[in-house]
């Protein structure tokens, strides 16, 4: 079963005035990991997740993203200590899509995985970046960092729906090896002196993915 990845990162005595800083730092390790270098979307939510935000602003994919000090800069001008601040980026992992074989194209591979026929796609998927003020969610931040990182399903890093033979194994490799360095840039980028890595589930994902790759060999 698929689950929600995310990446809790924690800083000594830090400061609600430094919070932009490390956002910015965080953000910017993105591009030299399979990121892009622009934010799509920044907003800013007040009290808890109930409510409403107070600012949103949406700058585009890719291309039409802005820049991380940009973005981080405008939404931290309503800097409160019970706001939290939401940044999405795209960030590109290999995932397997059934049923679409025959399609050579860049950025794709195809493979036929047991009977199931389908290939690889390398494509951008929603990441949010969240910096969190040390009263939102009555200290929210004590258990998901001063900033938490959502990279959303797992299932690129174990494709459990699709048999691995040696192209989907590579994918898969490739993916979780650029998890983990993505995972050491942010963490010394911004200067984190504590991260953990961690699903809604609760499950180890390290476990997940030995027992997976145990059964496919």
């Amino acid at each position: 079963m698929a689950d929600t990845l995310y990446l809790s990162l924690w800083y000594p005595n830090l400061r609600l005035e430094a919070l932009a800083d490390k956002l910015i730092q965080v953000l910017g390790a993105f591009a030299a990991h399979g990121g892009e270098p622009s934010v799509y979307a920044a907003t800013v939510w007040p009290v808890d997740w109930t409510e409403a935000p107070v600012f949103q602003q949406i700058y585009g994919y890719a291309e039409r993203g802005a820049d991380p000090k940009f973005t981080v800069e405008a939404a931290l001008e309503l800097l409160h200590e019970d706001y939290a601040y939401e940044f999405q980026i795209g960030w590109s992992l290999w995932e397997f899509e059934a049923g679409s074989a025959g399609q050579e194209a860049r950025g794709t591979s195809s493979a036929q995985d047991g009977n199931l026929i389908g290939r690889w796609v390398r494509e951008p998927r929603l990441v949010r970046v969240t910096g969190y003020g040390p009263l939102f969610d009555e200290g929210a931040y004590e258990q998901d960092g001063h900033i938490r990182i959502d990279f959303g399903s797992d299932a690129p890093f174990l494709e459990e729906d699709a048999e691995l033979n040696v192209v989907g194994a590579r994918h898969v490799e490739e993916n979780v090896r650029q998890l983990v360095e993505l995972t050491a840039a942010v963490e010394k980028a911004s200067g984190a002196t504590a991260r953990l890595l961690w699903s809604e589930l609760g499950e180890s994902l390290a476990q997940r993915l030995a027992a997976r790759l145990g059964v496919s060999n």
